[in-house]
């Protein structure tokens, strides 16, 4: 646990310490423990993942959930651990901490990768039914404290397209966050892609970049990725998947990652 002004940040590290660094940032109501799946493929490089506030075993105040805020927070932490250089790998709203961070200290980052990280607001389909229900705050306040393990996982089915188990853990961390930790985040995800969208974002940083999406994502318009291709270094990679490839199919992501990040040195 790192103490950091807002809130303690829990925070994993493996491999050697190093000056340079693999970040995983996970996605709205994930953590730390939804990169397992493809840890193996990384075990030869020094890796840091991090739960963002509000997220897995970090504090949960009832502010500080901006993008820019999560991103200076993943700053601070590598600057704890004495880190000048970073590669960052965000799923979904991750990628867009991940971006944040590149455009408030372009010299620390050394190269990004986004996995289905919606490009623009007007692409993201919904959160399904239950979802919709929890962002209405006169329903949803009151109700959130009443879903029972079995409702919190049904709600998490958007976020898969294949016939996959979700992690007993997983369903956990979303269990543990409050009402604002939650929709705090997501609000200010839709706020960071209205204000500028990804795409263009990325282009401006002009970093090397890697976007991996699943093809039949039910959160984001699987089309809407074609986004990407304006952005130069920047290369896609489809999976035959949904919104979570990291545990639909973890061989391919692993794979696409490890390749990449040869690529870059990392």
């Amino acid at each position: 646990m790192m103490n950091l002004p807002g809130g303690a940040v829990h925070v994993v590290t493996t491999g050697a310490p190093d000056t340079r660094a693999v970040v995983l940032i996970h996605g709205l109501a994930g953590s730390t423990s939804w990169w397992d799946p493809i840890m193996p493929a990384l075990e030869d490089r020094y890796v840091i993942r991090i739960d963002l506030l509000g997220h897995g075993r970090s504090a949960k105040p009832e502010t500080g959930y901006g993008i820019p805020e999560h991103a200076a927070r993943v700053g601070a932490v590598l600057d704890r651990l004495g880190v000048t250089r970073a590669t960052l790998v965000g799923h979904s709203t991750g990628g867009y901490v991940a971006t944040a961070l590149a455009e408030q200290r372009r010299a620390l980052v050394s190269a990004i990768a986004l996995i289905d990280t919606g490009p623009r607001a007007d692409a993201f389909i919904d959160n399904g039914r239950l979802g919709n229900l929890l962002y209405k705050p006169a329903i949803g306040r009151r109700l959130w404290p009443l879903l029972p393990t079995p409702v919190l996982r049904a709600a998490m089915s958007s976020a898969f397209t294949l016939d996959v188990t979700i992690p007993d853990q997983w369903v956990a961390d979303l269990n543990g966050m409050t009402y604002t930790s939650l929709t705090a985040t997501s609000a200010a995800a839709l706020a960071y892609l209205r204000a500028r969208p990804e795409p263009a974002r990325l282009t401006d940083l002009a970093l090397p970049t890697l976007v991996i999406y699943g093809t039949r994502d039910h959160r984001w318009q699987p089309s809407s990725f074609a986004d990407y291709r304006e952005v130069p270094s920047l290369r896609t990679e489809p999976l035959d998947c949904g919104h979570t490839p990291m545990l639909e199919d973890p061989t391919s992501t692993a794979a696409l990652l490890s390749n990449w990040l040869q690529g870059q040195g990392d």
